[in-house]
């Protein structure tokens, strides 16, 4: 089996490892990992997931020797919208997901082309300083079909997105850290423990009120200030009083002086 998940507690570690074909993405793969952020989604006993890519690599990609296999546009036909309502399964599997929880992207070697749009699905990104991105499917006239258009700008705005998708062109961990393309660049071979440590402390949180923020900033894309501000308030609402309880701790002695080692 190409997939594993590895539990700690409120953290799932979900493992891709094809080291042969440096964890491209094939059918059987992309569907296991569908498979496994959708059980991570519906289990009330985890908060945060962990995508790592076993080997020292985190995706290269769509897997081209899959893909030459492949006869004419109808091999696509298991990945196209029915209707407005439905969002079937990715070619990278689990990239049109919207989760109600946080993944964390611990990232080795190259994470390109279909890779990178898996790196981008992410909540946040952690490099190794010897990681990259690319969209190298640009050398082959394969488009971004799993997200990477609609992310990247957002996440490092137009023109950079523009530069990266038109070149195709390689982003090291260090420049991909300045641009807002990931969030920690730790060395070489630290990704899974930081991107692990990460998701514990998150998970320390309350997490209604955690998912409650993350909502609202997913789902403000295009909206008006004001109509984006309104459903921050009826989205977050019913936690206020749940944070009423958290000031009391605070008055109590916890958490002064932006201390999160015990609230």
């Amino acid at each position: 089996m190409s997939v594993r998940i590895e539990k700690n507690g409120p953290v799932w570690t979900v493992i891709h490892s094809r080291p042969e074909a440096r964890n491209a993405m094939d059918p059987e793969s992309a569907e296991a990992l569908y498979d496994a952020f959708r059980a991570f989604d519906a289990d009330d006993t985890a908060s945060v997931a962990v995508f790592w890519g076993e080997g020292g690599v985190f995706c290269a990609g769509w897997d081209l020797k899959h893909a030459a296999s492949l006869a004419g546009a109808e091999a696509l036909d298991p990945f196209d919208f029915p209707d407005e309502d439905e969002l079937p399964m990715a070619a990278m599997g689990p990239s049109r997901l919207e989760l109600s929880k946080p993944v964390i992207a611990a990232v080795a070697g190259p994470a390109v082309a279909g890779g990178m749009e898996l790196a981008l699905w992410c909540d946040i990104r952690v490099m190794e300083e010897t990681a990259f991105m690319g969209v190298y499917c640009r050398r082959w006239g394969i488009p971004l079909i799993d997200g990477g258009t609609v992310r990247l700008p957002r996440l490092v705005g137009e023109g950079r997105a523009m530069d990266l998708i038109l070149t195709g062109r390689r982003v090291n961990a260090d420049e991909a850290l300045r641009i807002g393309l990931c969030e920690y660049v730790v060395p070489e071979g630290n990704a899974r423990t930081k991107a692990e440590t990460l998701a514990h402390d998150i998970a320390r949180f309350l997490q209604s009120c955690m998912r409650a923020d993350r909502r609202s900033v997913q789902a403000q894309h295009g909206l008006p200030l004001r109509d984006a501000l309104r459903q921050e308030w009826q989205g977050s609402k019913a936690e206020v009083t749940k944070g009423i309880e958290g000031a009391s701790r605070f008055s109590g002695g916890k958490g002064r002086g932006g201390d999160f080692s015990d609230v």
